[in-house]
């Protein structure tokens, strides 16, 4: 059974966007509509397309799983395509109780502390990255969520690692950055390290970067390559640089009242299918990274930034840790015990 957002996206896109919202509102409504078996109603929406690896780790592992394993007493609605709205629309809709869960760029929102993952260069490859995201550092910041009203299960990688496209030139050496203007998402730790790196930071939803760079309203941005393909950005792209700078966290956001309404057995369950859809969602993003980045390669001229150029690049983001920590944000600490655990130096409590 298809997603039900597939049998709404036509009419959503036929209405003035002033109106989109309370058409959302009314199908969410009508989708409430509960069958005999039916206790409680879990909907979900990212803004990645159907197709996306992130948003198939949802249909095929997540609503078959948990729909199962709880015996049909959950039931899993699922929205796509950025259908309901963009990833700052869809947390508030999350905080607010529209939606019960979401995936997506705000994760800040559920604890600040996200924001760690996102460093530049915290992590060096994927091995790491995996390690931290299944730690008890990570647990305590997922637990911390509850403080401003959601309920994290688990923590994942948020698509992989982000690589630069742009229109102007190849990317090689942060100066070669200076001055374009980059594309970032609307988190404060992707402003800072573009700046960091020379470039005039764009906040933008991603669902409009396509537009914004066939019409020059920006000169490039940044993404996971799964990301970049989806979204069809390699189409108004010319050049992609590949310097494995960031990943970052891709925590299932939940609302707490929703999932404090459950009964105890199907909080195990709602945990359990959580927990393994995030390790099924990363497995996929994994083995599937080096097969974009190979489609993606074959539209645009890459370069793999290696040696003295990316040293170069970890140099420049070092204002980076240090506005965090003066912000109170993150410690010091905090940022070294990240990187003991995720090298597998740090014995944990």
């Amino acid at each position: 059974m298809r997603p039900m957002f597939n049998t709404w996206r036509a009419a959503l896109f036929l209405l003035p966007h002033k109106e989109i919202l309370f058409f959302s509102l009314a199908l969410l409504a009508v989708s409430c509509v509960k069958q005999d078996s039916v206790e409680f109603v879990f909907r979900y929406s990212n803004e990645q397309p159907e197709a996306a690896l992130r948003s198939q780790s949802m249909i095929k592992f997540f609503k078959e799983q948990l729909e199962e394993r709880s015996n049909g007493r959950i039931k899993v609605e699922l929205f796509f395509g950025g259908v309901l709205g963009n990833e700052r629309e869809l947390m508030d809709f999350v905080q607010t109780g529209v939606l019960q869960g979401t995936r997506g760029g705000f994760f800040a929102d559920a604890n600040p502390k996200f924001m760690l993952f996102t460093l530049p260069f915290l992590v060096d490859d994927w091995d790491q990255a995996q390690r931290l995201v299944k730690s008890d550092f990570t647990r305590k910041i997922n637990e911390g969520a509850r403080e401003w009203g959601f309920h994290v299960p688990a923590t994942g990688i948020s698509q992989g690692f982000r690589a630069h496209t742009n229109n102007k030139k190849p990317i090689r050496h942060p100066d070669d950055l200076k001055g374009l203007k980059m594309r970032v998402p609307s988190q404060e730790v992707y402003v800072q390290t573009s700046k960091a790196f020379g470039a005039n930071p764009q906040e933008l939803p991603y669902v409009e970067v396509y537009q914004a760079l066939q019409t020059g309203v920006v000169d490039g941005q940044d993404n996971a390559p799964s990301n970049i393909w989806d979204f069809k950005i390699h189409e108004v792209s010319k050049y992609l640089t590949i310097t494995n700078y960031a990943t970052g966290p891709d925590p299932l956001i939940v609302n707490l009242g929703w999932y404090e309404s459950l009964p105890r057995d199907l909080k195990i369950v709602f945990d359990d299918v959580s927990r393994e859809t995030m390790e099924f969602s990363d497995r996929i993003n994994r083995e599937k990274e080096a097969e974009y980045i190979e489609k993606i390669s074959n539209k645009l001229e890459v370069n793999h930034v290696r040696g003295g150029d990316l040293a170069a690049f970890r140099d420049a983001v070092k204002p980076v840790y240090q506005y965090f920590e003066e912000k109170g944000i993150l410690t010091l600490n905090e940022i070294q015990k990240a990187r003991e655990v995720a090298a597998g130096k740090s014995i944990e409590p």
